[in-house]
């Protein structure tokens, strides 16, 4: 290995790292507001990527189905709710944003597909697609567990995920899909010629996580979610919505995935399952912060990309089993120093 590689690996590792850190940070935001430690988060990955890929390439992508069926089921559920408790106030915002919404994306994706649309144009819709698709899976099927176990949330998470595997296929077939790149051009620095893309992607995830700072620290909904973290029964007892909490949550991790996928499917092939496998590594940048810090959840994921990309230099067949079997030692450093808790303590 001479300097020109070593570069060249540390590119591809902060690239990686950068992805990681996003999901990452998606997977601490959940937990510490739900609980839930959200596995199906690499399908918003999927979905981001696939659905930019099939408007790319003037199709219409199967989430725009998916979506209309998921907020039917929304409606169903959220009525049957109003009527046992005799209260339907409210239920005409949940049509306009669980049905209607959906309807009128799926009227205008036709419009929206192909090469003579505008690639951002293309980003915005596939998001608006997407993004969705997280308090609808929020309001489904975790909202009527919350109380449940952390254990119990884990199961189904892991449910949820085959589910929206087995969805991705059904839409998006077995094919795999690349899109344009969003950012053209290259950057000559010393030896190593760096794509503008990855320093969109290096961009993008400081930008997300001045946001969340910022978000966080500064907005009321922001130190909703913060009290919510804290103690979800005390958040209760002041007024704040546990539900509308998880609610708002699950919609930036959605945002969060889905933007990721489009930022690295300019970059590598993308597949209906692609994502469980880059979720799992951002799960592993999450255990580096114990599932609640920020900035630890950020820098352990620039390293596990760097690791990953040495690591398929010296070590190509076995890069995935160092960069899982990495988990073995954060944890058992973590339980020296860990302090057990009642969960709504």
């Amino acid at each position: 290995m001479d300097l020109t590689i070593a570069l060249i690996l540390l590119q591809d590792g902060l690239l990686n790292g950068a992805i990681y850190g996003l999901l990452g940070l998606a997977l601490v935001l959940v937990f510490v507001v739900t609980r839930v430690i959200f596995i199906p988060q690499g399908e918003f990955v999927t979905f981001g990527a696939l659905t930019l890929a099939f408007l790319a390439n003037g199709k219409v992508p199967g989430t725009a189905y998916l979506l209309v069926g998921m907020g039917g089921l929304v409606c169903l559920v959220q009525a049957v709710a109003a009527w046992r408790a005799r209260h339907w106030q409210g239920y005409g915002r949940t049509l306009l944003w669980a049905l209607v919404l959906p309807l009128c994306l799926l009227a205008l994706a036709p419009w929206v597909a192909g090469p003579q649309v505008p690639l951002f144009a293309q980003v915005a819709f596939a998001l608006a697609l997407v993004i969705p698709m997280g308090p609808m899976v929020y309001r489904l099927v975790y909202q009527p567990v919350e109380q449940a176990s952390v254990l119990v949330l884990l199961i189904i998470s892991v449910a949820v995920h085959f589910a929206l595997t087995g969805l991705g296929l059904l839409f998006f077939g077995a094919e795999g899909w690349r899109t344009p790149a969003l950012v053209e051009g290259t950057v000559q620095l010393g030896p190593v010629t760096w794509t503008a893309q990855t320093f969109a992607v290096l961009g993008l995830y400081a930008v997300l996580i001045v946001g969340l700072w910022l978000f966080f620290g500064r907005t009321l909904y922001g130190r909703a979610l913060r009290a919510t973290a804290v103690n979800r029964r005390g958040a209760r007892l002041v007024g704040i919505s546990t539900r509308v909490a998880g609610s708002l949550t699950f919609t930036l991790a959605a945002a969060i995935g889905a933007l990721s996928g489009m930022l690295i499917a300019a970059i590598t092939t993308i597949y209906y399952d692609t994502g469980f496998l880059i979720g799992l590594k951002g799960f592993v940048a999450a255990i580096f912060g114990g599932l609640v810090s920020y900035p630890v959840t950020a820098l352990g994921a620039l390293f596990v990309g760097i690791l990953e990309a040495f690591s398929s230099f010296w070590a190509s067949p076995f890069k995935e089993a160092i960069v899982f079997t990495l988990i073995i030692p954060v944890l058992l450093w973590r339980s020296f120093g860990s302090v057990h808790l009642d969960e709504e303590d």
